[in-house]
């Protein structure tokens, strides 16, 4: 067994709530009281009103990690992914336990972090390289890797004060991934990236973490990033570690409890976005009898019930319901507006159905985001991320007898097949049989 490289030993932090940007200098000084109350030994049991309500982000975690893994971290928004990361990069200390690191620490946690915004993107990789320990040499040996990898050639003598956010995580990445680091942490700002950078991002951490022996610690909400990549996952709730092991099994534990629901009352935890005129309150996911279901074969028919409320009165809002898959791909955006529903003037409480009559994809989790608009589609007026997902858990037998998995896509496409011989007098064609259906009908 390798030694481990990063060690986390009953770590806690504690915050208080209502603090923030609301003390005065008074409070200021009776805080510092009572931590020079602390630090004598004098009891210090009571609370200055002023310091509000804790909150504990993290409580007790404790897990350790071998050179050369890739550990992902997983949870819902609030369970302690971020703050924990934030005290392994030493951006904040915890109240109590401890994190014991072998090596340098790079660290990719939110846009700009580690740049300095007057600086050009040239200069920020040499301080980024100096913060890291590194000479100006080592950083040189490396500089034309890291410039090709953000493909920011044209830009690298700009200020990055005035690079686009996605250009800011390609310099990020690359400086934190070509500068050899022991430890890698990045956190769900590759969100920001497009869909080719973020690929590029994943083969750049598995090539680090298997060849280079480095070890990276990432969390992400793109469940397939975190299976294909991580040996071994964990799964935060509530700020305690609920599971520690492979990523598989972990996926399968997140998803089951935070997802895999059939009817979704709560959706408080959910990112959302929009202008508030409505707001989404529950999402059904249900078969043709109304029987409540996550669990579903291809070519059966799947029913999704979403009730919203609209606070104020919308001239034919656009209903929509996003399908992504478990790897973060937009399968189908469907909307009522392509199928000309007109709702008229709503106010108030309303409930929309869609109905897929056959669901033609691949067995694997899917993801659904209800969403309504404005008439024209173009603004949102509420969008709810991963407010629930289904699984189709299995597809249907061919002709061949061959079955279906998840590895085969995303979306079943039907098609027909015929062999024409090219090299022989006789021109003979051969047709598959097509007397049986491909995707059964419930």
């Amino acid at each position: 067994m390798s030694r481990a490289v990063v060690e986390v030993e009953n770590v806690s932090k504690r915050y208080q709530l209502g603090q923030f940007n609301a003390r005065t200098l008074r409070d200021e000084v009776d805080r510092l009281v009572q931590r020079l109350r602390k630090h004598n030994g004098r009891d210090v049991a009571s609370h200055s009103p002023s310091e509000g309500l804790e909150f504990w982000a993290l409580k007790n975690v404790s897990f350790s990690v071998q050179r050369g893994v890739v550990l992902g971290i997983i949870g819902r928004n609030g369970a302690g992914k971020s703050t924990l990361l934030k005290i392994l990069s030493r951006v904040t200390e915890p109240t109590s336990g401890e994190v014991r690191i072998h090596g340098r620490v790079a660290s990719l946690l939110e846009v700009g972090t580690g740049f300095h915004p007057e600086l050009t993107g040239r200069e920020n990789i040499y301080l980024n390289g100096a913060i890291l320990g590194m000479s100006k040499a080592e950083v040189r040996s490396k500089f034309d890797e890291i410039v090709a990898f953000a493909e920011i050639e044209r830009f690298l003598d700009t200020p990055v004060k005035r690079y686009s956010s996605g250009m800011y995580v390609r310099l990020a990445f690359a400086v934190a991934a070509h500068l050899e680091p022991e430890v890698l942490i990045v956190d769900e700002v590759l969100a920001v990236g497009d869909t080719v950078f973020q690929e590029k991002c994943l083969g750049k951490m598995r090539e680090v973490s298997r060849s280079g022996g480095r070890t990276v610690l990432l969390v992400s909400h793109n469940m397939g990033a975190i299976q294909s990549l991580c040996e071994s996952a964990i799964v935060l709730e509530k700020g305690h570690k609920a599971f520690h092991g492979t990523a598989e099994e972990a996926v399968k534990l997140y998803l089951g409890k935070v997802n895999l629901q059939a009817v979704v009352n709560d959706l408080s935890h959910c990112r959302r976005m929009g202008t508030g005129e409505a707001r989404i309150l529950s999402i059904r996911l249900q078969d043709d009898l109304g029987v409540p279901q996550v669990n579903y074969r291809m070519g059966e028919p799947l029913n999704i019930v979403v009730v919203v409320d609209f606070a104020t009165e919308v001239q034919n809002p656009t209903f929509g319901v996003n399908i992504v898959s478990d790897t973060g791909v937009m399968v189908a955006d469907c909307r009522s507006s392509h199928y000309g529903l007109k709702a008229g003037r709503v106010k108030g409480t309303v409930q929309y159905r869609m109905r897929i009559d056959r669901l033609g994809l691949y067995p694997r989790t899917y993801l659904i985001e209800p969403w309504i608009a404005d008439a024209t589609g173009l603004s949102d007026l509420d969008w709810v991320r991963d407010a629930a997902s289904f699984l189709v858990t299995s597809g249907p037998n061919f002709v061949s007898g061959a079955n279906v998995t998840g590895a085969h896509g995303i979306s079943f496409i039907h098609t027909s097949w015929a062999l024409d011989t090219l090299d022989s007098d006789i021109d003979r064609i051969v047709t598959a049989p097509t007397n049986r259906k491909t995707v059964p009908e419930r």
